[in-house]
């Protein structure tokens, strides 16, 4: 069990998850069900005495649930599988790498085998989040076992870097089709992608969602899910109806809210309808709904089926992807207090896509408010160093209204200290300004956690056991450049030499020779040249296997922080090949 989800399923830390907390422990794991079904397999395990102990589940026992062929988990797999599929197909069609893999097959069933030489996933990796992947670096003719291994440990790699919680999955899990892990990753990089344009960003007319006495700073405190249900409350006022909505499951089951909703954002040319309404059969009313979504080429992700299940993670998607086809938001007359400071800068992205590829719970959408309580800041030092945080100390509910704020600065305050303990460089810094959201002093404190981070997997794999610091990173990568015969070398972590990213490239060939194509190598006389060297530094960095979390742009501007850690991660990688079963 993955150690990171075991303290969310495990409340009680005795080695077991109680039946009645199941759906939690169920959702943690992806699995996103609805009441009843949680029910049904109570049901069932209480029945049939399935369970070693009355009323609980071991953890073994927890696993074959989720691995299970039967029961709800399967049937919620295979309405995944299908949506997914068919969101795959739709999106992928034209791709011409794609035409031997692609349609997958209406039922979904050959999902499994297409995902295997590793393409595929890259492509839809590209498709949620554009540029992540540089195309030279997938392998793509002649596919043997070793280069349909490095294209899934590409996918993986970059699945992580933009924020994909990929613990407990490697190369060769997919390379078997595992379902749930397929499904559990295809799912991660969808919902990324869908929720990247939930942004004031992408779409300003967000600002019309806020009340009066709301400011650009609450919106961004809500979760992608809250700004959905908000959005579609908006615009069920707007169309007049008494209806309201409170989540993506029991509220939309008589699609109802989704007439009202498609019809209020369609243009008018659009010719749709409510004539879903008149019908009083719920899936067949459901299927009319989606006819009409279809006008809007806004049918996917959902069977009539879904619908009337309730189907969380597909319901969600539906929306999401509505929302981002046709907001239907004007842009807010005038200017808007804050709202120069809410676009998410290149370095906040790479400390949040770090966070949450670390599996933390719950999934940080806005740096600064979803770390204002400590619990997830207490999260990153257990997995750094466990056994720092004493749980004991850290309020991980918090009581009411009225002490929440005095909690949440305990925390922070205790956070801090620990910081202190395992010598962090925090003068000036207190609980009050994680609590508060003070983005420099924040991001200094995340940027700590991520460096910490990256040395302690050097520390583990170095023989001495002893602590690695940033000299002993720079004298390796001159010692293997210069042991390769690479003319390429570095004086620190600010040198000039590696914005046209060539030092790097050349490392990645010292550490596994002949991986390189110094064909593809610009010459990096210019920024545009110095930038495709980067993207495909970058690649094949990940392709061999490491976890970078930098961006090309960090290379091209020689950002030090972020650049030390290109090469520490290169670094861990030639320290053990399979980076992989490194970082878990």
């Amino acid at each position: 069990m993955d150690d990171t989800i075991g303290p969310q399923i495990d409340k009680n830390g005795d080695g077991h998850i109680d039946l009645k907390e199941l759906r939690e422990a169920l959702e943690a794991c992806g699995f996103k069900i609805a009441g009843y079904q949680s029910r049904v397999i109570e049901e069932e395990f209480k029945n049939s005495n399935k369970t070693k102990i009355n009323g609980k589940l071991t953890y073994d026992e927890f696993e074959k649930l989720i691995s299970s062929n039967e029961g709800t988990t399967h049937s919620v797999r295979v309405e995944e599988q299908l949506a997914f599929s068919d969101w795959i197909n739709s999106n992928l069609q034209h791709d011409p790498d794609l035409k031997k893999l692609l349609p997958i097959d209406s039922e979904g069933k050959n999902l499994y085998e297409r995902v295997k030489d590793g393409i595929l996933l890259c492509k839809v990796i590209n498709h949620s989040c554009p540029d992540t992947i540089d195309e030279r670096a997938i392998n793509k003719e002649k596919l043997t076992l070793y280069t349909k291994l490095e294209n899934l440990t590409l996918a993986l790699s970059s699945a992580s870097a933009i924020g994909c919680n990929v613990i407990n999955i490697d190369a060769h899990n997919l390379s078997k089709g595992t379902p749930h892990l397929v499904l559990g990753l295809l799912w991660q990089i969808i919902r990324i992608g869908l929720f990247n344009q939930i942004t004031l960003e992408h779409c300003p007319g967000l600002t019309t969602l806020l009340s009066e006495d709301e400011k650009i700073d609450d919106l961004m405190k809500l979760s992608p899910e809250a700004i959905l249900l908000r959005w579609v409350n908006y615009h069920l006022e707007r169309a007049g109806t008494h209806r309201r909505v409170n989540n993506f499951q029991s509220d939309i089951v008589d699609s109802e809210v989704y007439t009202h909703l498609i019809k209020q954002i369609a243009p008018t040319d659009a010719d749709v309808n409510v004539e879903a309404l008149y019908e009083k059969d719920l899936q067949n009313r459901a299927e009319i709904m989606l006819q009409q979504a279809a006008k809007l080429k806004c049918r996917a992700f959902v069977t009539p089926q879904d619908v009337v299940n309730g189907v969380y993670k597909l319901n969600l998607a539906f929306v999401a992807n509505l929302f981002n086809n046709h907001p239907g938001l004007e842009q807010t007359n005038g200017a808007i207090d804050g709202y120069e400071t809410i676009e998410e800068t290149r370095e906040e992205r790479t400390y949040r896509n770090w966070i949450n590829s670390m599996g933390v719970s719950p999934h940080v959408n806005w740096l600064y408010s979803d770390l204002a309580d400590g619990l997830v800041v207490f999260q990153l030092y257990d997995i750094i160093k466990p056994g720092t945080v004493k749980w004991n100390r850290v309020h991980r509910k918090f009581t009411n209204e009225r002490k929440k704020f005095m909690e949440k600065l305990e925390n922070c305050n205790y956070a801090v200290e620990l910081g202190k303990e395992i010598k962090f460089s925090l003068v000036g810094i207190g609980g009050q300004d994680i609590n508060e959201g003070n983005v420099t002093l924040t991001l200094a404190l995340i940027w700590q956690l991520m460096r910490a981070y990256t040395l302690s997997i050097l520390t583990q794999l170095a023989e001495s056991g002893s602590p690695i610091v940033e000299k002993e990173i720079v004298q390796w990568v001159n010692n293997k450049l210069n042991a390769a015969g690479k003319k390429s070398s570095i004086r620190n972590f600010q040198d000039s030499s590696i914005s046209d990213a060539k030092v790097v490239i050349d490392l990645i060939d010292a550490i596994k020779p002949g991986a390189i194509n110094y064909d593809l190598v610009k010459q990096g006389s210019t920024e545009e040249e110095k930038l495709a060297n980067a993207k495909y530094a970058i690649s094949m960095s990940r392709k061999a296997g490491a976890r970078v979390y930098a961006l090309p742009e960090d290379i091209t501007e020689v950002k030090p922080k972020l650049v030390m850690t290109v090469f520490a991660c290169l670094m861990a990688l030639d320290y053990i090949p399979n980076m992989d079963s490194a970082q878990q």
